[in-house]
């Protein structure tokens, strides 16, 4: 791959890419140093850390127009997802903090006729604005959660309250503004006419209102208007966003999830849909509505905490193995708390029994299948049966292993996954999905909170990309296992490379295997470490492929990963055996990797002998 320059998006020419260019070891600790010369070039970032840039301007022209000078803003979809940043920031930010916090709920103004697909697409912001002070609690919560706006929502809406079609809600309940005329661009687009059909607040249901509109049709010039003006609202806004084929395009991404849709059909026409297998995944009595779609990854685990809380007696959570940082965060900020084993071993699992056979009593066991970085693999078997006994749910992300590869559902009570990643390959959308395990003893409650609480936050234009980009997913898992495998020859035969983190070659191998696929493979992630971290640094320099954060891209992504994830505690990290000169590679479908692997190693061999240390372990025998 040509190289991509610092700052600049990955994939190249890409609005909203998921991932950024850091192509030396010095560029990713100058990012984590904030160093201006990284910072200052950066067009995009990773989503949930680097606020998109559409979104940064939508949030300014927010403040500007109905914020203070002090007040910055963070933007969510609902009023409901606004409302729990608000509470967290009243829960963990100083008293001082507190003064100048408000919500603002921007709604489309009843009085313009905006045309039925807009309607539909709920296309409401609100607002958290805040003072310096507590914009970085609210940010906390914006990282964790996954709730805030994805960046084409932003920028769709953002055209709306530039053209004042988007306004507060107080404005748009008032008597005035159903009466007001739009006085926008040249005087053919003002108008003043009824409105019949709204939305409520829970997304996308809808229901008719009528407001009472003065009509005022003294001239024919006035229904032209009117006319044009509605012309220009759909010509703008309306065909831009087509909606028609959204409600098929969730059911393909369900069924693809389900594992029941397997080919490309035509979202034109539900008669090409297969039938919804109720044995699908291994599970009897599985349907299309046991799976949630969400805006992230992130975000799945976080409902599913959020749903677990109030279908249960709320306990602290388990993490169980090391884990992506934020699912952490959001077992211990979120709730009772939670306890963590780092090295999700059987000598923890023997802690772990004995803590319930003494008497404690847990929410739920959160683990991924397997690990980032380490790739190692919990034992599902046997943490199925403590749960079982001591009564806990178990959450399996399964985002790394995927549901091609390995069947993780039969051993957990919900199954959560980030899409953005290989289910969608083309790093330009996010995405996530929760899944119920209709078997499960806790199914029933959770069931019943999910109808309940539930918010359908998923943006139109998202879950149109995503139902394109995962249409052939299942063939490129085989391409990608194969190159994962092809690298891995490479890295363990040379004698720089002290440790290859793959779950094929990793002391957890027999727990990966327990729920491998018959046709599955081990998956396209894998970590190495090398003699010294010059060597490391040499080698992630030399390297021709994409370097930056994400994984699951179609094209070969790699990044020091300890660094730019944990770089405020990398002797945390290294407690619990994760290097902090670990490098993370997300292989693609290229054809070339192992030349290219081959010759980033011989620049690695240039680096003279004596140079720190990066680590000792030794090279894994296969």
């Amino acid at each position: 791959m040509p190289l991509i320059e610092l700052g600049d998006s990955i994939p190249p020419n890409t609005a909203h890419a998921v991932s950024v260019s850091l192509p030396t070891w010095k560029a990713n600790v100058g990012y984590e140093e904030g160093e201006q010369w990284v910072l200052g070039v950066m067009t995009t970032g990773y989503p949930r850390f680097f606020i998109h840039k559409s979104i940064q301007a939508f949030s300014h022209d927010i403040t500007a127009k109905h914020g203070t000078a002090n007040q910055q803003a963070m933007l969510f979809p609902t009023r409901k997802t606004a409302n729990r940043c608000l509470d967290f920031i009243r829960d963990k930010a100083p008293q001082s903090a507190l003064t100048n916090l408000d919500v603002l709920h921007l709604v489309l103004d009843p009085a313009k006729k905006a045309p039925e697909a807009l309607q539909s697409a709920t296309p409401s912001i609100s607002a958290i604005l805040c003072s310096a002070e507590a914009f970085p609690f609210a940010k906390q919560y914006w990282q964790h959660s996954g709730d805030g706006v994805s960046s084409r929502r932003a920028e769709f809406c953002h055209g709306l309250f530039k053209a004042n079609i988007l306004i507060p809600e107080e404005k748009a309940s008032s008597p005035r503004a159903l009466q007001q005329k739009l006085c926008r661009g040249p005087k053919r687009y003002q108008r003043t006419a009824p409105i019949e059909d709204g939305l409520n607040e829970t997304n996308g249901a809808h229901y008719r209102r009528h407001y009472p509109v003065k009509s005022d049709s003294s001239t024919d010039d006035d229904t032209t208007d009117t006319l044009e003006t509605s012309r220009f609202l759909e010509e703008r806004y309306g065909r831009n966003l087509d909606l028609s084929l959204v409600p098929n395009a969730k059911s393909a991404i369900r069924r693809r999830i389900a594992g029941v849709l397997t080919t490309d059909i035509d979202l034109n026409s539900t008669t090409s849909f297969p039938t919804m297998d109720s044995n699908a995944r291994g599970i009897s009595n599985f349907k299309e509505d046991d799976i949630y779609l969400v805006p992230c990854g992130m975000n799945a685990i976080f409902t599913t905490h959020q749903a677990l809380l109030k279908a249960r007696e709320p306990r602290k959570s388990i993490n169980f193995g090391f884990p992506y940082v934020d699912t952490l965060k959001i077992l211990q900020k979120f709730g009772p708390g939670a306890i963590f084993y780092g090295r999700g071993s059987s000598a923890d699992l023997d802690d772990l029994e004995s803590r319930l056979q003494s008497g404690e009593r847990f929410l739920g066991l959160f683990c991924e299948f397997p690990g980032n970085p380490l790739l190692t693999c919990p034992d599902l078997v046997r943490i199925r049966r403590l749960a079982d006994t001591y009564d806990f749910a178990v959450v399996v992300d399964e985002t790394v292993g995927t549901f091609v590869n390995v069947n993780v559902l039969p051993f957990a009570d919900v199954v959560v996954s980030s899409l953005t990643k290989i289910f969608s390959g083309d790093c330009n959308v996010m995405g996530g999905s929760i899944i119920l395990n209709p078997n499960s003893r806790y199914y029933d409650p959770l069931k019943r909170v999910m109808t309940a609480d539930f918010e359908d936050t998923y943006w139109a234009e998202d879950v149109i990309f995503m139902e394109r980009n995962s249409r052939d997913f299942r063939s490129r898992i085989d391409r990608v296992n194969a190159n994962a495998e092809a690298i891995c020859e490479v890295l363990t035969a040379h004698p720089l490379v002290t440790k290859v983190y793959y779950p094929k070659y990793n002391e957890s191998r027999h727990n990966y295997e327990a729920c491998r696929l018959p046709n599955g493979g081990y998956g396209g992630l894998l970590s190495c470490t090398l003699k010294t971290k010059a060597h490391a640094m040499a080698f992630y320099d030399a390297l021709e492929t994409a370097k930056g954060p994400s994984l699951g891209t179609n094209f070969t992504l790699t990044s020091p990963y300890v660094v730019l994830a944990h770089y405020q505690e990398l002797e945390w990290a290294a407690s619990f055996g994760v290097n902090p000169d670990l490098l993370r590679v997300s292989v693609g479908l290229e054809d070339d990797l192992k030349y290219i692997f081959t010759k980033a190693l011989r620049a690695a061999e240039a680096v003279q002998v004596g140079e720190q240390t990066a680590g000792t372990e030794e090279k894994p025998s296969i």
